[in-house]
């Protein structure tokens, strides 16, 4: 969870900038197999050293610095965490310290959360007592060993470079805390007073940095508090049916579970807008309302990136409660009440990637992983959204596994459908289209819920959306993956990859950062600006607007009165693996256009680069 341990005293005996920062990058590449940019190893060359220098001379040398701290269930990372002992109560005692290498800032056009920071590009940044409050706030709302310490943890954001207070002056208008203080280089010695308030020089350091390193993670219970007055007390989902049935029950088996002492699985499966999502947000809610220790993960960057915006939009600490499958692999054993898994058909072989240290491969399989970190895991899926090679969230294979494990499985299906304007009708229509169901296509008769129709040209389609959008509708188009995806250029403009004939597009953006007009990746489907992009499988699964205009590809095709797989039209790199068998790719395929084709709400634009497929179309789709 550190990079680096080590007193600060140690640290000026033992490295030197280079060789510091040579340490550092070898930790960063054998632990999470990535590198750093140049602004980082700066950082790390000359702010680590100089702070455990100031740290010496201010008799903390044996204080433990835990450089680069790994925050639990999070890829975030706080510069130094600095670990020993309160000089009143002798209790383990932290302080997070925000590193900043500035010479000057001022505010962000009047606005105390933001400066503007020269010579530094991307636009405004947070201000730097927000960033190290926020980190505060996020280890006290996970790190078990500091329940019920509130006094725990104190924040401290260093601009070293800073020897003038006058460049910074307009910082010192945002309101501090224990948890979020400002200190400059000229105020050194404030900062070390401050610091001897909260960490005893002559005490030894080393069990205060064991107890957090060696926590374990889970929700505090303010933070469920939070969560329980943002997410349930909203009352924006409204359940009907089977829906409250699957809360009802999943409540049911947590009260259970805690009486008997042992673990219970719950299964809850739907099709594409059956309320599989509601129901994890109401769970969510009441189970933090009630107290409960909960977690909400996904396989889905996009869907947890947008489940984050709209559950924690007045409170954004609860966005620490969505998180991803892969955040389990060292959770502890039963560490949670429950851990609610959406969109769990994405569920992977194991969770171990070409970063994962070499004493995490242990071969566990990611679903052993799930269902050990909680005494309840819950498992919402679709098995006919699997588009992945490696995804394996079926309900057959969860039980199975469960069994195994001498564990039953409550299963509960989700029969209604919200979305496609509730048309099961067109639900199950696409499903025998495809190829996926028991039936033969057969042509598409009609419902007064849900408009279906063909266009002629991608022109057409385009038109139509535009037209939808005019009225005040929400609409996106989307493709098989069949063209080569560019980077955006230099100037941060997309490329129109997506070409057929003289209509081309791009695809959605890959930044995580807006890109102009354009949204990052992530909320392609969600946010203003996404309608200039065509998306994939990969940013619309999970999502749903009122028009989807979908682009089949050359990959798939009609023939001979059914839809067939050409596997050389496809492009996507997760597909082009040689180790995957001929059927799993047509399974996969369909699957992706079961997806996409099942994400409107009002209507479906369908369009074929296939001539052959664009009739058979038209036949198959009354006007």
């Amino acid at each position: 969870m550190t990079l680096l341990r080590v007193t600060a005293r140690r640290l000026l005996e033992e490295y030197d900038s280079q060789s510091l920062v040579e340490k550092l990058l070898e930790r960063m590449l054998f632990e999470r197999g990535i590198t750093v940019g140049e602004a980082e190893r700066r950082s790390w060359g000359n702010s680590v050293p100089q702070l455990a220098a100031d740290l010496v001379h201010g008799g903390l040398g044996d204080v433990e610095m835990l450089v680069e701290y790994k925050m639990p269930l999070s890829s975030k990372r706080a510069d130094v965490v600095l670990a020993g002992v309160h000089p009143v109560t002798g209790a383990a005692s932290y302080v997070v310290v925000e590193l900043k290498q500035w010479s000057s800032a001022t505010s962000y056009e009047d606005d105390p959360a933001l400066v503007t920071v020269p010579h530094l590009a991307g636009g405004p940044k947070l201000h730097p007592v927000a960033q190290v409050r926020g980190y505060c706030e996020y280890i006290a709302d996970f790190a078990r060993v500091l329940r019920d310490q509130p006094d725990a943890l104190a924040g401290v954001a260093y601009l070293h470079n800073v020897l003038d207070p006058a460049a910074v002056a307009d910082l010192g208008t945002h309101p501090v805390s224990t948890t979020g203080r400002i200190f400059t280089g000229a105020d050194t010695a404030g900062m070390l007073a401050f610091l001897r308030t909260r960490l005893d020089g002559a005490a030894p350091s080393g069990p205060a940095a064991d107890l957090l390193l060696n926590s374990a993670a889970a929700p505090s219970q303010q933070l469920l508090k939070v969560a329980a007055e943002e997410v349930r007390d909203r009352q924006v989902f409204h359940l009907l049916g089977n829906q409250q049935l699957a809360v009802d029950l999943v409540l049911h088996d947590v009260e259970q579970a805690r009486a008997a002492d042992q673990k219970r699985i719950v299964i809850v499966t739907g099709g594409p807008g059956s309320g599989k999502s509601a129901v994890a947000l109401a769970l969510l809610g009441e189970l933090a309302r009630r107290g409960r220790t909960v977690l909400h993960a996904t396989g889905s960057r996009s869907f947890t990136t947008t489940l984050r915006q709209v559950a924690g939009y007045r409170a954004p600490r609860v966005k620490a409660m969505f998180t991803y499958f892969n955040s389990f692999i060292t959770a502890e054993r039963n560490g949670l009440d429950v851990l609610i898994l959406d969109e769990a058909h994405r569920i992977r072989e194991t969770s171990a990637n070409r970063f994962t240290k070499a004493e995490n491969r242990t071969g566990r399989p990611q679903v052993e992983e799930l269902i050990a970190a909680a005494r309840v895991p819950v498992f919402l899926l679709d098995e006919h959204q699997v588009v992945r090679p490696g995804e394996l969230g079926s309900l057959a294979q969860i039980r199975a596994y469960a069994r195994t494990l001498g564990l039953e499985a409550a299963h509960i299906h989700l029969d209604d459908q919200f979305r496609c304007g509730g048309s099961e009708r067109y639900v199950d229509w696409v499903v025998d289209l495809v190829g996926l169901g028991e039936g033969a296509p057969r042509p598409w008769d009609g419902d007064d819920g849900f408009d279906v129709r063909v266009a002629e040209t991608p022109w057409d389609l385009e038109r139509v959306l535009a037209e939808r959008r005019d009225e005040g509708y929400s609409a996106r188009m989307t493709a098989g993956y069949c063209w080569k995806w560019s980077d955006a250029r230099p100037d941060k403009t997309l490329v129109a990859d997506v070409e057929i004939g003289d209509w081309a597009r791009p695809w959605n953006s890959k930044s995580e950062r807006r890109l102009g007009d354009v949204p990052p990746s992530q909320l392609w489907a969600t946010e203003d600006g996404g309608f200039g992009q065509v998306g994939c499988v990969y940013t619309a699964q999970g999502f749903e607007y009122d028009f989807s205009g979908v682009i089949l590809g050359p990959d798939l095709v009609w023939r001979d009165g059914r839809f067939v797989v050409r596997r050389g039209a496809n492009v996507d790199p997760f597909l082009k693996t040689k180790q995957l068998g001929d059927a799993r790719f047509d399974l996969l395929i369909r699957n992706t256009y079961k997806v996409l084709l099942t994400r409107g709400m009002v209507g479906t634009v369908l369009y074929s680069t296939d001539e052959e497929t664009r009739e058979a179309l038209v036949r198959l789709v009354a006007r």
